[in-house]
């Protein structure tokens, strides 16, 4: 009796022990996405571009699956990179003792992970590292040197996807997260741990049962990188909106005006009426239910965009609006158009103000609009820069009458001879192109939630003037040159791809510019007509 107890516990502690040495399917899943993607970028020949990559994986997933312990999955591992040819040793793969590294988003700490890895592949990992590839990388390029962002290149177009296929979502997905991986300057500053996200994911992926499905779970993990430049748009994405523009204040959504004036004449809905629901959907469920969709860099972002999705349909159709006006609740119905049909009428670049004050919208100003302009404002006492919109690429010009030479930022870009790390480079000087009289008054800046990338990069530029107060509320926080990602079978999607910085290494990413006095518009002001943004602003130029 004593010995079959001590067989039976003795089988029990073996069974035990096999099965701790089992990897779960999603983790061997996640190690192959890493290893993959670190091949890609790292391995000589396969950043050469000497391989078929995509099918590679393809290949090598149902062997990652039958794995049924962690020294099968290592050799499954360690024959797949002996079949992809010789590393050199490498003689060149030092850090550039002349560049400034920026190390915050360089992390290969996984390559040591002995939960999933046998030492022996560990060192293989480590030394294709230490030997990694140097020169002109196939799948990535920096089109722009000048910038130095990276985008995408010789990947597949796959224009008939099979969605169905688990193993092509996984690809897709793999691509993606391999990008941000090695090429998003912001990836430090994500919520979410960036392997946890792979692993979030993975589940969605292979459970997915429609092509919605699919697309939902990459629009989840596109989310988790924390960037207003995110999102995700297909083939099948082709939006229809109404003629309201609409703002947030608080977790309300407000009317804050209309993009065609005409239509907006014929409307029932009026400039500060409160949203409540869309279809008997209320906004408050909405807020609870959608957010883990809608991508952004902060609230103030995130908010902005749920806006914009809220009304909205993928036909042309009509909508069923519940609002509020002086605490009656009321409905009406609002037809989808075509977002090219919505043209705002508004189209003065700029005007004097009242009390001598030059106004400018940044939205509409052009380069060749600044010399005319600049001439009329010469005596005014002040001039409010409105950037609560995206600007058409004046800033260069328009700071030849606001300083000689001022460099208003620094920068951080990938390095494409070491994946993962990014190098620091100073913001070249914006010096006068012409010997312009320098404009002697105040400046102000306006700024909300719309002032975006390109937007955001003119306020810096306009701060660094003399006499430079900067007015509004948090501005949406996605900074930096925008890189565009095609990752097959029509799906697009963007990220930051060059870090910004002030000049003391402030970030603006999430954060937004910097601001000196903050005001938020409120319902009241809305439905009275009023700018509070500027009315403050004119108040701070008059005091």
């Amino acid at each position: 009796m004593t010995k079959h107890l001590l067989f039976a516990f003795l089988l029990l502690t073996l069974q035990g022990i096999a099965k701790a040495e089992q990897i779960p399917e999603t983790e061997k899943l996640a190690s192959t996405a890493k290893i993959w993607g670190f091949l890609k970028y790292y391995h000589p020949q396969v950043a050469d571009g000497k391989f078929d990559w995509d099918n590679q994986l393809l290949e090598i997933l149902p062997k990652v699956k039958a794995a049924d312990s962690k020294e099968a999955l290592s050799k499954i591992y360690l024959n797949w990179i002996a079949g992809l040819g010789e590393i050199p040793i490498c003689k060149k793969c030092t850090k550039d003792t002349d560049q400034e590294y920026f190390d915050k988003n360089f992390d290969l700490s996984w390559l040591y992970d002995d939960k999933v890895f046998t030492p022996e592949l560990c060192d293989k990992l480590k030394f294709i590292e230490q030997n990694r590839f140097q020169g002109k990388q196939h799948y990535v390029h920096a089109p722009y040197k000048q910038v130095g962002n990276v985008a995408l290149k010789n990947e597949p177009e796959y224009k008939n996807l099979d969605w169905s296929n688990p193993d092509m979502r996984l690809l897709i997905a793999f691509k993606y997260w391999n990008y941000v991986e090695y090429f998003f300057p912001y990836k430090y500053q994500t919520d979410q741990p960036w392997d946890t996200v792979l692993l979030e994911t993975i589940p969605k992926l292979e459970t997915a049962r429609s092509e919605q499905d699919f697309h939902d779970a990459l629009l989840q993990m596109i989310v988790k990188i924390n960037d207003a430049h995110g999102g995700i748009a297909t083939s099948h994405n082709k939006y229809y909106y109404s003629n309201i523009k609409t703002q947030f204040i608080g977790e309300q959504l407000v009317v804050r005006g209309f993009y065609d004036d005409f239509l907006a004449q014929q409307s029932p809905i009026k400039r500060g009426d409160v949203i409540l629901a869309v279809d008997d959907v209320t906004v408050e469920s909405m807020i609870q239910n959608h957010m883990d969709y809608v991508w952004g860099s902060n609230p103030a972002s995130k908010f902005r965009n749920l806006g914009y999705e809220i009304i909205r349909s993928t036909e042309p159709s009509t909508k069923k609006i519940t609002f509020q006006r002086d605490g009656e609740v009321k409905q009406a119905e609002i037809a989808l158009i075509p977002y090219s049909k919505l043209v705002s009428e508004e189209t003065e670049a700029w005007k004097v103000l009242a009390g001598n004050i030059g106004y400018v919208n940044m939205g509409k100003l052009t380069g060749k609009n600044v010399e005319e302009m600049m001439d009329e404002f010469k005596d005014t006492k002040a001039i409010v820069f409105d950037c609560r919109n995206y600007p058409k690429g004046a800033i260069h010009k328009l700071s030849s009458y606001l300083f000689e030479e001022r460099s208003f930022y620094k920068a951080i870009q990938p390095d494409l001879d070491y994946p993962g790390q990014f190098v620091w480079r100073k913001g070249h000087q914006y010096r006068a192109s012409k010997n312009y009289e320098k404009y002697k008054g105040k400046v102000i800046v306006l700024v909300n939630e719309i002032t975006q990338s390109r937007g955001e990069f003119n306020v810096m530029a306009l701060q660094s003037a003399d006499n430079t107060i900067t007015v509004g509320s948090q501005s949406a926080g996605a900074d930096g040159d925008v890189s565009t990602l095609n990752l097959g079978g029509g799906i697009k999607t963007s990220i930051s791809g060059r870090g910004i910085f002030y000049p003391d290494g402030t970030e603006t990413q999430r954060k937004g510019v910097k601001i000196d006095v903050e005001v938020r518009p409120t319902i009241q002001g809305l439905r009275d007509g009023r700018d509070e943004v500027l009315e403050k602003a004119l108040e701070l130029i008059n005091n």
